[in-house]
């Protein structure tokens, strides 16, 4: 059956059943995290109020510019976390939208952690 589904409806069952199991509250939101081929995207999400508390991308003037690459992820993940930190934001749970944890979305993950955000 799997054999059958396109990479996309792969990773899109795959986020549905993580869905399921994750979800940000006030105290704890969650940090879902999207890339393409051009750009990597994270935001921080309240999902109790269906608010962005915060967000950060490879779109910000402040990240360099290149490809959807593992140093832009790593730029993305410092910024998203020095962001949630004037937020008052400081343990996230980690949504990974379905992707592998590797590469990017790991790179990401630890410069968040690095720059003092826990999950």
């Amino acid at each position: 059956m799997m054999s059958q589904l396109n990479r996309k409806e792969v990773r899109r069952r795959i986020h549905k059943r993580i869905r399921r199991k994750v979800a940000g509250t006030a105290e704890r939101p969650r940090l879902a995290v999207h890339y393409s081929n051009q750009h990597i995207y994270a935001q921080v999400i309240d999902d109790a109020s269906g608010n962005t508390v915060v967000s950060a991308s490879t779109l910000d003037k402040s990240v360099e510019k290149g490809a959807s690459n593992v140093a832009c992820a790593t730029s993305v993940g410092k910024l998203l976390a020095e962001r949630a930190k004037e937020a008052n934001v400081s343990a996230v749970v980690f949504d990974r939208g379905g992707h592998l944890y590797h590469g990017k979305i790991k790179a990401l993950a630890d410069a968040a952690r690095e720059a003092g955000l826990q999950f």
